[in-house]
């Protein structure tokens, strides 16, 4: 049998300790799977990565509307009433409705024959 060089021999040795890591990492990987599923380790990952982003949006377009606000107030002023009619529409709408229909009913209460009320005098009294 003939006797390998060193350095085949120094490099088998690193292959089998990286080998040996390896093994170990698989098996730990393993066991962290066992414990929690793939699906929901992507879902997790997914998911606080959106809502950070969301949160880092949300930051950088806030700052800019404030930045904006400063010299608009006026502007901005307006544009929450509009936001706020336009949220509450739907109940001033009801509202508006019940008052006309209120008026209907009082139209159509009044007894058109009945003669109407007689107005005081305009004259001098003397």
């Amino acid at each position: 049998m003939t006797q390998l060089p060193a350095r085949f021999v120094e490099d088998r040795v690193l292959r089998d300790k990286a080998r040996a890591v390896l093994a170990e990492d698989i098996a730990r990987l393993r066991d962290n799977l066992g414990e929690q599923g793939i699906a929901s380790r992507v879902s997790s990952g997914v998911t606080s990565s959106i809502s950070t982003r969301i949160r880092t949006g949300a930051r950088d377009v806030l700052d800019q509307a404030k930045g904006a606000a400063g010299d608009r107030k006026g502007v901005l002023a307006v544009l929450i009433g509009a936001l706020l009619l336009w949220f509450a529409r739907g109940p001033i709408f009801e509202w508006i409705e019940e008052l006309r229909e209120g008026f209907d009913e009082a139209d159509a209460s009044q007894d058109p024959e009945a003669p109407a009320p007689e107005a005081p005098p305009q004259g001098d009294p003397a």
